[in-house]
């Protein structure tokens, strides 16, 4: 599989919700069944300065929370 395989299901994944990178683990391998091969902070982290994703750091929640957006969407077509 591709990073450009992975980024519709990481954005199906994500949905309208803002999750944690483990809870975004735990979605993708829940729905699709799969377990990104690399840390999959690592590749969220490059969508997110490549403009695919939001993410930003949360004290509440512990650490690092992911989203997608409309503008996410759009920057990829």
């Amino acid at each position: 599989m591709t990073t450009d395989d992975l980024l519709p299901m990481i954005w199906d994944a994500l949905g309208t919700d803002r999750l944690t990178t483990k809870e975004a683990t735990d979605r993708l391998e829940h729905l699709f069944e799969y377990r990104c091969p690399d840390d999959l902070a690592k590749t969220l982290m490059k969508y997110r300065k490549a403009g695919a994703i939001k993410g930003e750091i949360s004290m509440d929640r512990g650490g690092w929370v992911w989203w997608v957006d409309d503008e996410c969407r759009g920057s990829q077509q």
